[in-house]
């Protein structure tokens, strides 16, 4: 389970590096400046809690796992934010701009986090065909 929670973790820092480098390559900056925060490591790493819900909805068609994802990834968004903020005073992220709710969830990032779902069910897939051959 820590190895998954590592896995997931670092993928969704390496999305988050290459989609904030491809915003600012499409805003005109030739740095392709990137980021993320130390937060978002646990907050992709907790992927592995939603192994279940995956198992669970494999018999759906894949466009309605799509949208369950996006229910579910505005739930974790909208929830850690908003835990981080009342701890430390702010959430390492706040959307501004789009259809925002409390800053903590934009709404027009629905594809992106369809996208996303979907992305790690299939790594799911992969590190538990990869468990139960044993492989190390």
């Amino acid at each position: 389970m820590f190895t998954r929670f590592f896995i997931y973790g670092l993928l969704g820092w390496n999305m988050e590096v290459f989609y904030t480098g491809l915003g600012s390559a499409l805003r005109g900056d030739p740095r392709l400046e990137a980021h993320t925060y130390l937060w978002m490591f646990p907050i992709y790493g907790l992927a592995v809690f939603l192994e279940p819900l995956h198992d669970s909805m494999r018999h759906l068609h894949w466009y309605l796992r799509g949208l369950i994802w996006v229910l579910v990834i505005w739930m974790l968004e909208y929830s850690t934010g908003g835990l981080i903020r009342a701890i430390v005073g702010s959430s390492p992220w706040h959307y501004h701009d789009g259809w925002q709710i409390g800053g903590l969830i934009k709404l027009d990032m629905a594809p992106l986090w369809f996208m996303v779902g979907l992305l790690y069910e299939k790594l799911h897939d992969r590190l538990a065909a990869w468990d139960l051959t044993g492989a190390r």
